[in-house]
């Protein structure tokens, strides 16, 4: 950082502060960007979550109904 410093900083404080608030707008800047991606992953993350329990919902009751047809057939088929 101390490479990146021009002289002139160095010695007058105004350009210190204003390089300074250059530097917090741009890191502000980056910031928000990351949160943003941050929100959006999120956001995905939750779908897929909602996605994969209906497809685990899904594939339970198929299994309940495929048992319970397999059990009135072998009742159904059963002599009375």
């Amino acid at each position: 950082m101390l490479n990146e410093t021009t002289t002139h900083e160095r010695t007058s404080l105004e350009a210190h502060v204003d390089l300074c608030a250059v530097r917090y707008s741009q890191l502000d800047d980056r910031l928000s960007k990351v949160e943003t991606k941050v929100d959006l992953l999120n956001d995905s993350i939750h779908a897929a979550k909602l996605s994969m329990t209906k497809v685990i919902i899904t594939g339970v009751v198929a299994i309940i109904v495929a048992l319970v047809g397999a059990v009135a057939t072998i009742v159904a088929s059963m002599p009375i």
